[in-house]
């Protein structure tokens, strides 16, 4: 429709992935519609290609998903976005939040099949009033070859530190991984569910040197509480995170080029590096 403007951000444009074409191409139409369905007032289509990497510790407790090279599809919508509840059950089939004859409820559970029979797996991050975004994750196709090859050993930088991070995720399952992952690098970590109880810590007197936040959360926002707390703090550096892509976050107006953002989902290590960047070097 007129009323939706498409974008294309491709960053993967040398990777491959061993899958069938037809079938790929009704995992990106069934995203699509579906995008284009929950923007009934018209909004912003983003289809995007990236490259990614997992080990172990970095698959958020994902049954389905794997370590590994792959590549990555996200499909965004600006659009009215799920809530936690229908995010649980939008792959069942026959599940539909569509009027009567206006869906099936088979066309995700479809795009949720091809994409396991490809070997990858789908990750969902949506919140009501700010869209949705739908990532894809198909192994690149060079892993199979490369497989079982002896690689280099990484020569990693020193990650840990010992400065007092506040984690404000309203999320009680991420807010809890991302504590972990902190305390497992040496940091003292204080955690909070809303940007009120992270300004009451903040009041109490606490030397907090950077501010870990979610960029959308109910009441008060990311960007809104880290200028309050800028006030109070002028030193305290700022880290936001947020599951929405790149492209959409910047134009939801929520930061600006050149801010510090953590894409989720994240490793411990991913997370650990991001850290210690804003920081400084430990």
């Amino acid at each position: 429709g007129e009323d939706i403007e498409v974008r294309l951000v491709l960053n993967a444009v040398r990777d491959a992935v061993m899958a069938d074409p037809h079938q790929i191409e009704q995992v990106i139409m069934n995203l699509v519609v579906n995008a284009r369905d929950a923007m009934p007032e018209g909004g912003k289509l983003t289809l995007e290609t990236a490259e990614a990497t997992y080990g172990e510790s970095g698959l958020g407790g994902n049954p389905e998903a794997r370590a590994g090279q792959f590549v990555v599809l996200a499909v965004s919508d600006t659009g009215a976005g799920m809530s936690e509840a229908t995010r649980a059950h939008i792959f069942e089939p026959f599940f539909t939040t569509k009027e009567t004859g206006k869906g099936t409820g088979l066309g995700l559970a479809m795009v949720h099949g091809i994409v396991k029979q490809s070997g990858g797996w789908i990750t969902v991050y949506s919140e009501l009033g700010h869209g949705s975004t739908f990532r894809v994750h198909l192994p690149r196709a060079e892993e199979a070859a490369t497989e079982g090859e002896s690689q280099p050993a990484e020569r990693l930088p020193e990650l840990g530190g010992t400065e007092t991070v506040l984690v404000v995720e309203d999320q009680e399952e991420v807010r809890s991984y991302t504590e972990a992952a902190l305390l497992e690098y040496g940091y003292r970590v204080l955690t909070a569910a809303d940007a009120d109880a992270a300004l009451k810590i903040c009041g109490g007197g606490e030397a907090v040197a950077l501010l870990l936040t979610d960029v959308v959360m109910p009441r008060v926002s990311g960007r809104e509480l880290a200028a309050r707390l800028r006030q109070v703090r002028p030193g305290i550096k700022v880290l936001f995170m947020s599951g929405y892509s790149d492209s959409i976050v910047a134009r939801h107006g929520i930061l600006e080029e050149g801010v510090a953002l953590l894409q989720k989902p994240f490793s411990p290590r991913q997370l650990a590096e991001k850290v210690r960047e804003v920081l400084g070097g430990g």
